[in-house]
């Protein structure tokens, strides 16, 4: 029951995100988010989310936030019992993976990712088939069937620094065609590459981003490398989400757009309110399927619990391993 007592016992969490969350919006979000608290303390739970959460979620009852490669590795250090893994699918099981001893939920099991769907792990069996020899990266954006059968795995924060620490000529990369293409361009490593795409990152064009300029003057433009490799050539930075934010807080551009997903704009905004966002951004609908009422009922009911078989696991969990111990 909403109550002037949780009102006043949520304000400092408020205080975090007044920027992007109007004050009429607060009292629906205080009572789950006080229940959350409430619930970790009680299950010995974190919440581990992405940075294409919302700011509720991100800011206000998350104990470890980042990109895919920032909670691959954060979920190996975890001293709790319970993990909730706000954000997609393949993010859940990988912290499973990683954790095969502890309880892993996901508010949302439907939280799925057009990249994980693109490919099957007789797919990759098939290109080693083709590809005799050729070391397979796979992005984490992958299910653990698929991470299974890769040599290796990959994040858009460390492509660069995998696929050249095989000390190959030539790799697979899957399943994102644009990133393997945007790797690819920064190395003389040849790259083999799946059409797999991000539905969020695929719909930025070249033409977007001049339209932007013209707009928006002085403005720069940070693509992810899931965008095609004309909106990474049109723009002044491309990295991961981390490496976004990164750039955000070292250089403080007066006016800046973030090609990739909608929140992460509102999420950066709330610690650089000098910096000036422009949000032409795609949302994803994965994403979006998780709520601060599925992370409440979901530390209620203990549901939905990730289970992976054990056999598989240890297979995908090599490719996980390897690529954390690429620095």
């Amino acid at each position: 029951m909403l109550t002037a007592d949780l009102l006043e016992r949520t304000a400092p969490l408020y205080d975090r995100v007044r920027s992007v969350i109007p004050p009429i919006e607060w009292p629906s979000f205080a009572e789950d988010i006080d229940a959350i608290l409430t619930l970790k303390k009680q299950r010995n739970a974190v919440i581990l989310a992405h940075n294409y959460m919302t700011p509720e979620i991100f800011h206000c009852v998350s104990d470890i936030v980042g990109d895919s490669l920032a909670l691959a590795r954060e979920a190996t250090k975890v001293d709790a019992d319970v993990i909730v893994l706000a954000g997609v699918h393949f993010m859940a099981e990988t912290a499973k993976m990683l954790n095969p001893n502890k309880t892993v939920l996901i508010p949302d099991s439907g939280a799925g990712c057009s990249l994980a769907s693109s490919i099957t792990a007789a797919d990759v069996r098939l290109m080693r088939e083709k590809h005799p020899g050729v070391p397979i990266v796979t992005y984490v954006n992958s299910t653990a069937a698929v991470k299974a059968e890769s040599d290796i795995c990959c994040t858009s924060g460390n492509a660069l620094k995998v696929v050249e620490s095989l000390g190959v000529d030539t790799v697979i990369m899957l399943p994102d065609e644009y990133l393997a293409q945007n790797i690819a361009a920064q190395t003389r490593v040849k790259v083999l590459t799946w059409a797999g795409h991000c539905e969020v990152h695929e719909r930025f064009t070249a033409n977007d981003v001049r339209t932007l300029r013209a707009e928006n003057p002085g403005v720069i433009i940070l693509a992810h490398p899931e965008c095609p490799p004309e909106v990474v050539a049109e723009a002044d930075y491309a990295g991961s989400t981390a490496d976004m934010s990164a750039f955000v807080g070292r250089e403080k551009p007066a006016k800046v757009v973030l090609l990739t997903e909608c929140s992460m704009a509102d999420n950066v905004c709330v610690g650089h309110p000098e910096v000036s966002f422009v949000r032409p951004c795609n949302l994803c609908p994965h994403m979006k399927r998780i709520t601060l009422p599925k992370i409440r009922h979901a530390l209620e009911t203990m549901t939905e619990e990730v289970t992976i078989d054990p056999a598989l696991a240890e297979r995908a969990r090599r490719s996980v391993e390897r690529m954390l111990e690429v620095r």
